[in-house]
């Protein structure tokens, strides 16, 4: 008899998600990774796509996400953001830093949660950091995301699933929640922002959203 099957010793889960054996895609021979020191561009030499996080097993993926070839039109994007001033400034702000592309993926579980994640590359980690700090601030993101015009810094993520090497803030929604909570996390990795976001109706339970944010962040590393 396996340990887990004997009555008082079975682990009980604490909320995380069954994923599939996630790996890193090829690079090209001799290629640096985004955080090698080697690499002053903070190039992703991966193609991008592929380094988007897998849905977890017995989600429902959504499809729209996929847009065309793999890569998301910019206008999909901006829909994340609730206000349509905040939308047109945002496509701005992409246009004048050079977006390359966009790559995304999104899925939905029984439970009723749903995830979306969005990479955006750039030319240069420079490029990058900076419509990093132009999308985020301590406080709350700098622009809201439907669902969730009242966010904070998310004080009870902790530090210690942080990636070396990635820069990472992550925001709940403040209560009194809408219909769904709301959890938001921006990455900064070379050349990539990320945009993580996650919901369910009522609360949004807090273990899947970091567990799904770190396994993003070792994918970008």
């Amino acid at each position: 008899m396996d340990r887990t099957d004997v009555p008082g010793l079975a682990t009980e889960s604490d909320g995380r998600w069954t994923y599939p054996e996630i790996t890193r895609p090829p690079v090209p021979p001799g290629s640096p990774g985004p955080l090698d020191t080697r690499n002053w561009s903070g190039t992703h030499y991966a193609d991008l796509r592929a380094l988007l996080l897998p849905a977890p097993v017995g989600a429902k993926e959504d499809r729209a996400l996929r847009g065309t070839d793999g890569w998301l039109a910019e206008r999909d994007f901006l829909d994340v953001f609730a206000k349509k001033a905040d939308r047109e400034e945002i496509g701005q702000l992409l246009t004048d830093y050079g977006l390359r592309h966009i790559a995304a993926r999104g899925w939905a579980l029984s439970d009723g949660t749903r995830t979306s994640v969005y990479l955006l590359q750039f030319d240069t980690s420079v490029v990058a950091e900076d419509v990093y700090g132009e999308l985020t601030g301590y406080d709350s993101p700098a622009y809201a995301a439907r669902g969730a015009d009242a966010t904070e810094f998310d004080d009870a993520y902790p530090s210690a699933a942080d990636i070396r090497g990635i820069t990472r803030y992550a925001y709940a929604e403040v209560k009194p929640y809408g219909a769904e909570e709301v959890r938001q996390a921006y990455l900064r990795a070379g050349d990539t922002v990320a945009v993580i976001l996650q919901s369910r109706k009522g609360t949004a339970p807090a273990v899947p959203f970091q567990q799904t944010v770190t396994l993003q962040s070792q994918l970008l590393g």
